[in-house]
């Protein structure tokens, strides 16, 4: 199969999807890839896939490759003798933040009648957002951790007991976060967030919380990876996450009782069944005190989660063998050529 990854974007996340990027090369073996990056411009280039390398963006030498054109049924390069389409089956969406999550490409993609993997519209909406997560888990009967919502121009008060956590709402990574264990460190942890946002969820800082990461899609069935308990320090700041969408080895399943298990997959059926067909996501987890509590759904997580899974290729093209399908209208001008007849026009 021939896969088209598209990365890069204008995004805080832009270096992180490069790095998931990258990973794709191994991990889709069996697979043929072609590399289209978006630059932090917003424009589209084709890379070499022999030489896609992360020196190749930081020095700009990608500018050296094909700019591409986006066109009903793909992505073509332009030259003196016309377009000529750039060859694959479907595109593997790893724009890391805004662009890929916020529904952008989404958009892009379903406009231009091109085959892809990714969160449609509505689902990226509602994932990108912190506060509307809440919400439509809420919606779902999915429980999740308290919080209280706060913009940039409201009172910088919160009611919650320290220590707490600040997140910006539509950024991942853990950019722009900080935990704030006295109100005397409330002021500049909002100023750091506020850089970055416009608003933000405050949440309780759970010491010792189990944490629990399950990810998956549909196809014409249910393909969940195995849970994991992310093996890791209590706040994974930037640079470690960002060693962290590197990787490419499978991890070992949480040691958890199988009643556990059932309660995290059955939530995470909840959350991505239907807005989040056509897409892999994956959904981090708290269990307190027995309740298993939705953290963040991650509409595209760091290296598409790849590690999760036993055979993470087959289910990459089991699922562009089922992508949901946008409905086919048909216009037929029915309505203006009655309004015509009736007032004597041809």
């Amino acid at each position: 199969m021939n896969i088209a990854i598209l990365f890069g974007g204008s995004s805080y996340e832009h270096e992180i999807s490069i790095v998931s990027a990258i990973t794709m090369k191994k991990v889709l073996k069996k697979s043929t890839l072609t590399y289209i990056f978006v630059s932090p411009n917003r424009e589209f280039y084709l890379v070499d896939t022999d030489k896609i390398n992360a020196k190749l963006f930081s020095s700009g030498a990608y500018k050296k490759g094909k700019q591409l054109t986006l066109k009903q049924g793909g992505f073509f390069t332009e030259s003196m003798f016309g377009s000529k389409p750039v060859d694959f089956d479907g595109v593997l969406n790893l724009i890391h933040g805004r662009d890929g999550e916020d529904g952008k490409i989404a958009a892009l993609m379903e406009f231009f009648n091109i085959p892809f993997i990714s969160p449609r519209m509505e689902a990226s909406a509602l994932s990108y957002n912190k506060l509307y997560t809440k919400f439509l888990a809420q919606s779902l009967g999915v429980k999740t951790v308290p919080y209280e919502h706060l913009s940039k121009t409201d009172e910088r008060k919160v009611s919650m007991e320290y220590p707490v956590i600040i997140k910006p709402v539509r950024l991942g990574s853990s950019i722009g976060v900080s935990i704030v264990k006295e109100a005397s460190e409330l002021e500049y942890a909002l100023d750091v967030a506020f850089e970055f946002d416009t608003d933000v969820i405050v949440e309780p800082f759970i010491e010792g919380v189990k944490e629990y990461n399950q990810a998956g899609c549909y196809t014409n069935e249910w393909e969940l990876s195995i849970v994991e308990e992310p093996q890791k320090e209590a706040f994974l700041d930037f640079e470690k996450k960002y060693m962290d969408f590197s990787r490419d080895s499978q991890v070992l399943a949480a040691d958890i009782d199988d009643d556990l298990k059932i309660k995290i997959q059955d939530n995470f059926k909840k959350v991505y069944h239907p807005l989040f067909k056509g897409s892999i996501i994956r959904c981090d987890f708290f269990v307190n005190n027995g309740d298993v509590l939705l953290n963040e759904i991650n509409p595209i997580p760091g290296s598409m989660a790849n590690y999760l899974f036993d055979d993470f290729e087959g289910m990459v093209e089991r699922l562009f063998k089922n992508l949901p399908k946008e409905q086919n209208i048909t216009v037929d001008y029915q309505y203006i050529h009655s309004i015509q007849s009736a007032k004597g026009k041809a």
